[in-house]
């Protein structure tokens, strides 16, 4: 091993092991490595930012764009309709969300597919009465399956489209995927709608969902006592609030200026206390309205309450994406402008027992938030938050469904047929979507999943670097030095396994930039075809099923769906063996070694 060979291969692995452990995001961790790499000279200081200008890149960028466009346009008004006009049993409306969600991804980011399907799909909880988590896994992991069917249906299917046209000259059309995506995705969905869902813990599926639109019932809140409160002096245990009440319970005890202590139901109440609780968000206002507390949120003593009759209380979720992931309220009110107010937060899974003040937000906490009906709808989004529920303010672009559609086919079509390349095709589709109003021309930025982007640009020439410095070749002879060249096909399905473990916990991005050279190099090293291999690696990178963190589409589910960071293996260990299983034979059909 030659020293940059030393180099590079120390960098990735310092590389997945940050990427898995998660402390920093991963845009800032593939900039860390591309700098070092930089610094050792195992990359040029004049190829450190072309991937910036990577077809990749601006590919990545176009889709999200597109997918909001498509949200705009009317798409999810348009399903929401037409799904009121059928009568569901669960079981209908499992396999309908699952299936929409599914075809949906095919055809724009699957985080988006997700956002659109995820407020229709509690609503109609709330109508059927079936458990959140009974519907929200099977549609996150639909939106995964959709992916793998098609050229824009997951970054790692654009990652590994352009790293073939590197290797051979030509990337992989629109539907080169199609052959081995469409089969998997449509039996990952079967899986689900017949046996998944039923591994998912019983205990989980207890909750009723007639009850509050999400039941999350473990909202972290406070309330401090009025000044002229009558239950100054008086035990905890004697106030009504808490006499045969099991939604609410106390957490502690804190003042203004002091942080939370333990306390129990003998404590006497002092003016000015301030109780940590959790509590059910329907059993808030009457715990208010009746026992002399006041709610405290962020925005409590920095400006007069809002008139009640122009507030609301809304849910969401923090996105991956999102600028308060690692900070702290401080930041939020910033953010904000103190515009809305932070409630209450619930992290289902783990005990938050905090004050309010001392949390971090993490992606997939549901926060409760206090605005106005008429600015809540653009403060969720500046701060990166999913609603939960239908919004107030309706967003619909004037129902342009049709000219967006013909827009983005019509952009389909200049790629397939060859007239412009696929990053200049949905460029032009982007230029439409503005020039119609369908976007706005801010909305072309915020859309844009900028750590994403940092990402695949930084880790675009560290994978050049795999390269030139013939790492990926040295790593593909080892591999094939323990399993043997007898057979292609084991290690087809080894590189296949391998890249699923590996998405698992880490991005799947860049999980797709690092096998992609190494299946490769593998392929070559045997003298087979590397179609076959390539396409492991796409449908290896986009099957994170395992963990919550594989795929922001989990990460999203999991605090509305009440699931915990081992429900996803119950049912995502046996879809992965069952993907496994299926694809190989297909890959070998498709695209023959």
């Amino acid at each position: 091993m030659t020293f940059d060979q030393m180099i590079i291969s120390g960098i990735l692995v310092v590389a997945l092991l940050l990427f898995a452990w998660g402390r920093w995001r991963y845009d800032l961790v593939a900039m860390f490595c591309l700098i070092v790499a930089v610094l050792f000279g195992v990359i040029p200081e004049e190829e450190a930012f072309t991937g910036f200008g990577h077809s990749a890149v601006v590919t990545v960028a176009a889709v999200l764009i597109l997918s909001q466009g498509l949200q705009n346009a009317g798409v999810v008004s348009l399903i929401t309709e037409k799904m009121k006009l059928i009568r569901f049993t669960p079981f209908s409306l499992l396999a309908t969300i699952t299936a929409v969600v599914t075809v949906l991804s095919a055809f724009m980011n699957n985080v988006g597919a997700l956002a659109l399907m995820l407020p229709i799909t509690m609503v109609a909880a709330k109508e059927y009465d079936i458990p959140p988590a009974r519907l929200l896994m099977p549609l996150a992991f639909g939106s995964i399956l959709g992916g793998l069917t098609t050229l824009i249906g997951t970054p790692p299917n654009i990652i590994i489209a352009a790293y073939r046209a590197k290797v051979t000259g030509e990337e992989y059309a629109m539907f080169d995927f199609s052959p081995v995506g469409v089969p998997v995705a449509i039996a990952g969905v079967l899986f689900i709608v017949f046996i998944g869902w039923r591994l998912i813990p019983s205990g989980r599926m207890t909750k009723n969902a007639s009850i509050n639109l999400f039941e999350i019932n473990s909202y972290l809140t406070e309330i401090q006592v009025k000044k002229d409160s009558k239950y100054i002096g008086s035990r905890l245990k004697d106030l009504p609030m808490f006499k045969g009440q099991d939604r609410t319970e106390i957490l502690g005890v804190a003042t203004p200026s002091t942080y939370a202590r333990n306390v129990n139901l003998t404590y006497k109440i002092a003016e000015d206390d301030i109780f940590i609780i959790r509590a059910d968000p329907i059993e808030i206002k009457p715990l208010l309205d009746n026992h002399d507390f006041e709610l405290l949120n962020s925005a409590t003593h920095i400006y007069d309450e809002p008139d009640e009759h122009t507030t609301i209380l809304m849910e969401g979720v923090i996105t991956h994406g999102s600028p308060l992931v690692g900070r702290d309220i401080r930041y939020f009110r910033r953010l904000s402008g103190r515009s809305i107010a932070l409630v209450g937060l619930a992290r289902d899974g783990e005990s938050v027992v905090s004050r309010l003040r001392q949390l971090v937000f993490k992606s997939g906490d549901v926060l409760l938030i206090q605005g106005h009906e008429e600015t809540i709808d653009e403060q969720f989004t500046q701060i990166g938050l999913l609603p939960l529920a239908p919004r107030a303010i309706e967003l619909d672009r004037s129902r342009k469904v049709v000219l967006a559609m013909t827009t983005f086919v019509g952009a389909i079509i200049l790629a397939m047929t060859n007239l412009v390349s696929l990053p200049i095709a949905f460029i032009l589709a982007v230029m439409v979507y503005v020039l119609t109003g369908i976007v706005r021309v801010r909305e072309v930025y915020e859309q844009i999943d900028w750590a994403v982007l940092v990402l695949l640009a930084a880790m675009i020439p560290v994978g050049n670097a795999l390269d030139s410095t013939h790492t990926t070749k040295l790593i593909a002879e080892t591999m094939l030095d323990l399993v043997g060249t007898d057979s292609p096909i084991i290690v087809l399905t080894l590189i296949l396994i391998i890249t699923m473990l590996l998405s698992s916990v880490v991005n799947n991005a860049a999980t797709a930039l690092v096998m992609a050279p190494i299946s490769v190099a593998a392929a070559q090293t045997m003298g087979v075809n590397i179609d076959g291999f390539l396409m492991a690696v796409a449908v290896g990178a986009s099957c994170a099923f395992l963990t919550p963190v594989g795929h922001q589409s989990n990460t999203l589910v999991m605090g509305p769906g009440g699931y915990q960071f081992g429900d996803y293996w119950r049912m995502g260990l046996p879809l992965e063996i069952l993907i496994i299983v299926i694809t190989i034979p297909l890959i070998l059909l498709a695209w023959p070694l």
